[in-house]
């Protein structure tokens, strides 16, 4: 079982630390947050928690754009992993985002992984000039194109709402980048299992994962795509906290548990706790199931 760090919002004054000793600690992956910007006004809603205290957090939450965040943190590793959880890929032309995957991947030594997921914030695609409307059919084109591009072979694409002639993407990785599906709604769970390589839960009780996991795994067998034995299960249970705990999200499928050593909603939070808590939470937990 692997263990990926979630950075949460702000902190990024810690990143570079936080990034080195997580890796001399153990840990397997980082992962922060996506956010170009928040609206004053929203008539969305958040899907995961209270909307009014996710609004007044994120209002004031310093967010640095993930790729720019992660090639920072990838210089001064070697061997920990990047994804964020997750992108929001549709409110972005997908032809610049492979662009900047491709550069990350190949720049950070195949340590990145794409985390993609939509927006609950109808703002982010029409403050981007995106219509909000069928973003899940332009999500699936979007991330048709970025593997497409990936190949390094000369690619074109003529969908719904993309279309372009033949064109190759120079440098591209020399291995896959993965990428893992966010989201619990039905066409979130479908997408993942139908053209994903992982899947990422957002906060949840275990036994609403679970169900989640099952729901996957009889859509991965409808799809034909169950015969696949590196899918990635990445998981937030927050009220996970014994190694007994965690072994037991193993026993449901997770391969990746999504976890902080900090309670990354506050603020104050210095460095030094943060890294002890890095260290603390390895010589447990990390240790432990290993």
């Amino acid at each position: 079982m692997r263990f990926t760090l979630m950075l949460g919002l702000g902190g990024y004054q810690d990143y570079l630390e936080v990034a080195r000793v997580a890796e001399e600690a153990g840990w397997s992956a980082l992962s922060l947050p996506d956010s170009i910007f928040f609206p004053r006004q929203t008539a969305s809603a958040y899907p995961y928690a209270d909307t009014d205290a996710v609004r007044q957090f994120l209002s004031v939450a310093p967010v640095i754009e993930p790729f720019v965040a992660i090639a920072g943190m990838a210089a001064v590793t070697r061997t920990i992993r990047f994804y964020p959880g997750v992108l929001k890929v549709p409110i972005r032309q997908p032809l610049l985002l492979a662009k900047s995957v491709a550069s990350l991947a190949v720049m950070s030594g195949n340590r990145y992984s794409l985390g993609a997921g939509l927006s609950p914030w109808a703002e982010d695609f029409v403050y981007n000039g995106v219509p909000f409307e069928d973003r899940g059919h332009r999500m699936d084109e979007c991330i048709e194109i970025i593997r497409g591009a990936l190949t390094g072979d000369y690619f074109e694409y003529h969908g719904k709402h993309y279309d372009f002639g033949p064109m190759k993407m120079c440098p591209v990785p020399d291995k896959p980048v993965p990428i893992l599906i966010g989201g619990h709604a039905k066409p979130a769970l479908a997408r993942a299992a139908r053209s994903g390589d992982g899947w990422i839960s957002a906060n949840t009780d275990f036994a609403t994962l679970k169900s989640l996991i099952e729901q996957i795994d009889g859509l991965r067998a409808e799809f034909g795509t169950h015969g696949k034995s590196d899918f990635e299960i990445h998981a937030f249970d927050a009220s996970a906290r014994t190694p007994d705990d965690f072994k037991r999200l193993r026993d449901i499928g997770v391969t990746d548990i999504c976890t902080s050593a900090w309670n990354v909603y506050d603020a104050s939070t210095d460095r030094k706790h943060k890294l002890d808590g890095i260290r603390r939470f390895a010589d447990e937990i990390i240790a432990r199931m290993n």
